[in-house]
């Protein structure tokens, strides 16, 4: 067992002089390297504690990721104290406020864009004694000092007690809390999920054991620095073998450094990047416009090229196997003149992608697999520290999230709590070093989640008889059919918004009712494109019933003899379809920071027109409601 510290002076000591940092202020990429990086962070935590910061203490930190995210969660802990890591996405001062409060933060370390998030509520917090500002002016008449006077701070304590740092980390145990990470709270408050030193370096000692990361490996964290997924597999496990991380430039606005994210990447050059669906979907569509753009003769090859290869590679694991070798050369030919040339916008680099976060179409897999940037599904969740198990370039079937990490269990349960055989249907549930303590200050939600030592997750799935782990989605989000049968909607709507470029959105509902509907939001642009193609606009009811017709067309494919009509049960799908004319955001709350639909949200929202899809005129797809949402969606801006 070891602490965070502990962990990050071996690997100090193990590669001094490799870099560790990597951030981009002006026109170039800089490097701070292992040891450097040290010296910053033990400057910081000398900072905080001349502030009068000890063990056990709680900090918040709510900024973008940059080198500053690093030093402050090290700092933090180097002191012993307990960092609260939050999203940036949060925009409700509530939502701020409820975190600091509930986890009784005696300081806060913001960005200056994040700053005034907290200064709106600080006069709801009076435990809050101190903001420190990683950049911009910080008013000290008001409670407030700069990073840099922290640091400042820091090394005048040290040539005074040069000591301070050492002593505070020996005082550590690795079962002392290290985070305390809130959920989104999409059903009811959030929750904070309390992580020790120990949850962290065991799952990255785990999170080895699926693959390996050589030292002169770089990624860049485009996941937020507080998604538990990012956290772990981009800070912790580059930091213990010695690689690099580098974060995304700022723009000025949020927008502008979404923009720097294929900017960054192409100047960073990546070995291996953490993706989400939804990254991983824009990532798709956006290459597909690329190669739309030049014109019709290399889109049709792109296609063929991806249809050989789909064929070629079947689901990995098994691929080129039987007759499919005979098109191993043509696969080489487009590998050649197609697929190499998209992997140079990624670098030139990338060996693989991990996805996590939610489900990943098993279509998403095979197109990345096929373009020779294999998106390899993982599994996990914060209360896990959080990586279960994952798909490696050695061991992977594509559709599944891969093999376990060793030194943990998984069973699979049932709704009475009793182990289930391998193929057969059931709450996952695990034990291991990685496992949380707890929920802060919430005894009832530890009790139901925690079981004698198993962390019962909440997620639905089953293991197959070659150790691998399929996840089929969420209890709380199963539907339920009106002859009782559960089943869930998530592998439904990542397939039509990945395979179809015309659907960005998609929730399907049924709570026992005679048949499952869905509420579909399309791409606008496509449409669009489409109505062009095809001579029409979108200002004329032909123009709108070809819109819809598109989005039918699509939807078709899943059924009769569509080519995916085997990929569900007739009987999950949709038998009807509400057309919206707005988008699920953040903004109108119907999306979490992990950018998941909060389905109680949008079912709230949409209460009657869920129900007028239950009537005969709700059923015609080419109905009056649909034809307005489309023509709406159409006209907006």
């Amino acid at each position: 067992m070891q602490t965070i510290p502990e962990f990050f002076e071996k690997s100090v000591a193990a590669f001094p002089n490799n870099v560790y940092m990597l951030e981009k202020t002006t026109d170039v990429f800089n490097g701070t390297s292992y040891s450097q990086t040290r010296d910053l962070v033990g400057n910081f935590a000398a900072g905080l504690l001349s502030l009068g910061v000890k063990k056990g203490d709680r900090v918040a930190l709510l900024s973008e990721g940059r080198n500053a995210w690093i030093i402050s969660e090290l700092g933090i802990l180097y002191c012993g104290a307990i960092n609260v890591p939050m999203s940036v996405k949060l925009a409700e001062p509530e939502e701020i406020r409820y975190r600091i409060a509930h986890s009784g933060c005696r300081m806060a370390i913001v960005s200056e864009r994040q700053a005034q998030k907290v200064r709106d509520v600080r006069k709801d917090l009076p435990a809050l004694e101190l903001l420190i500002l990683i950049d911009g002016n910080a008013d000290s008449s008001n409670g407030e000092i700069s990073f840099t006077e922290v640091m400042t701070k820091g090394k005048e304590f040290l040539a005074s007690n040069p000591k301070a740092v050492a002593d505070s980390c020996k005082a550590i145990q690795p079962t002392d809390p290290a985070n305390i990470c809130y959920t989104s709270g999409t059903t009811a408050a959030p929750k904070g999920i309390v992580l020790s030193h120990n949850n962290y370096v065991s799952n990255v000692l785990q999170s080895y054991t699926l693959m390996d990361i050589p030292p002169d490996y770089t990624t860049l964290a485009i996941l937020p620095w507080d998604h538990a997924f990012a956290h772990t597999a981009c800070i912790y496990c580059m930091m213990g073998k010695g690689a690099s991380l580098a974060s995304i430039q700022l723009g000025k606005t949020g927008m502008e450094t979404l923009k720097n994210i294929p900017i960054n990447i192409r100047e960073n050059r990546p070995h291996l990047l953490m993706s989400v669906p939804a990254l991983a979907t824009n990532f798709r569509k956006n290459i597909e416009k690329g190669i739309r753009d030049k014109g019709a003769v290399i889109n049709g090859l792109f296609k063929h090229a991806l249809h050989i290869s789909y064929k070629y590679n079947n689901d990995g694991y098994n691929k080129g196997k039987g007759l499919t070798f005979i098109y191993k050369p043509l696969i080489a030919l487009y590998d050649k003149i197609l697929f190499s040339k998209i992997r140079e916008g990624f670098g030139g680099r990338l060996e693989f992608f991990i996805g996590g976060g939610a489900l990943l179409d098993i279509e998403l897999q095979r197109f990345f697999y096929a373009i020779g940037m294999p998106m390899f599904q993982g599994y996990g969740l914060t209360e896990a520290s959080p990586v279960i198990s994952s798909n490696s370039k050695a061991k992977h079937k594509l559709g599944s999230s891969g093999v376990l990490v060793k030194n943990m269990d998984l069973k699979i349960c049932d709704d009475k709590g009793n182990a289930l055989p391998i193929g057969e249907k059931g709450e996952i549930v695990v034990r291991g070093e990685n496992v949380m303590l707890g929920y802060w200050d919430n005894p009832e939600a530890s009790a139901e989640s925690l079981r004698d030592g198993w962390l019962f997750t909440g997620d639905l799935g089953y293991m197959d008889a070659d150790g691998f782990l399929y996840v089929l989605g969420r209890f709380k989000s199963l539907l339920i059919g009106d002859d009782g049968e559960k089943y869930s909607p998530e592998g439904i709507e990542e397939a039509f918004i990945a395979q179809s470029e015309y659907i960005d959105q998609c929730m399907l509902h049924n709570n026992q009712d005679p048949y499952t509907i869905c509420l579909l939001v399309p791409n606008k642009e496509a449409i669009k494109r489409h109505l062009t193609h095809k001579h029409l606009t979108a200002d004329t009811d032909e123009g709108i019933k070809e819109a819809l017709h598109i989005i039918d067309k699509e939807l078709q494919h899943y059924k009769g003899h569509g080519h995916y009509r085997n990929m569900f049960p007739q009987r999950w799908l949709p038998a009807a379809v509400g057309i919206l004319p707005e988008a699920f955001t953040e903004d109108n709350h119907m999306m979490n920071s992990t950018m998941k639909m909060v389905r109680g949200k949008i079912n709230a929202a949409y209460k009657d027109r869920i129900e007028s899809l239950y009537t005969a005129e709700g059923k015609d797809f080419y109905g009056k409601e649909n034809m307005k949402a489309m023509k709406d969606l159409l006209s907006s801006r």
